[in-house]
């Protein structure tokens, strides 16, 4: 059968339409290619990521596309949020960064891994309703605020592991600086077309560096990057 979402699968009666499509991502999207960390297959099959995009939208939500989610964002690629997850290598006390909550998936889904993420929106609607949705499906271990991502969140730093989920045409140092020595930041550089996912490890003489995928993201937003 080659109908996304057909109605009713009688060998998969036991199951609603929402586990059986989010199982099939999973098995067909995720798993087929390559992502191997059973803490991120686990997250990628408990959260429900209908419940994250516009309801004229729910029935793509499981589909192998980025989904626009209002404000000139996306909610990401089911594999670019199970990769970049995987990619942090978490353990279950880190304490972690997000910046650009976006509709808060890709935030409930290290919500499931780890012990504490912080979590920063520029779109105070998105701010909002991230925060709400969150707070409902009971991650108590979110802290969700408005405001500029490149400031980072010093004040809870050091992290040991920053996702970005937006584009920075350059490097953003100053998140950098939020790191642990030994801790990671996964993050897309780059405009327009051309833009690189990157594992950034803070070391005591610096940074390495390792290109990860060819990736597009909306750019990253605010004040530094207005500056450029």
């Amino acid at each position: 059968m080659n109908n996304w979402f057909p109605e009713f699968y009688p060998h998969e009666a036991n199951e609603d339409k929402w586990t059986f499509e989010r199982n099939k991502m999973v098995s067909e999207q995720i798993k087929a290619r390559s992502i191997k960390n059973e803490k991120v297959l686990k997250a990628m099959l408990k959260v429900e990521r209908h419940l994250f995009v516009p309801e004229n939208l729910k029935n793509s939500a499981y589909t192998d596309n980025p989904l626009p989610i209002g404000y000139g964002q996306t909610i990401s690629q089911p594999y670019i949020v199970a990769f970049m997850t995987e990619a942090l290598e978490l353990s279950e006390n880190d304490k972690v960064l997000e910046i650009g909550t976006g509709c808060g998936y890709q935030t409930a889904i290290i919500a499931e891994i780890t012990k504490e993420i912080y979590t920063i929106e520029i779109v105070k609607e998105l701010n909002e309703f991230a925060g709400n949705l969150i707070k409902k499906l009971g991650y108590n271990n979110v802290k969700a605020m408005w405001g500029d991502g490149y400031n980072g969140w010093p004040e809870h730093a050091p992290f040991d592991s920053i996702i970005i989920t937006a584009a920075p045409h350059k490097l953003p140092l100053r998140l950098i600086d939020q790191l642990k020595v030994g801790g990671k930041m996964i993050v897309p550089v780059g405009s327009g077309w051309h833009q690189e996912l990157k594992s950034i490890t803070r070391t005591s003489d610096g940074i390495e560096t390792k290109f990860l995928l060819d990736v597009r993201f909306v750019p990253m937003t605010g004040q530094m990057e207005r500056e450029h």
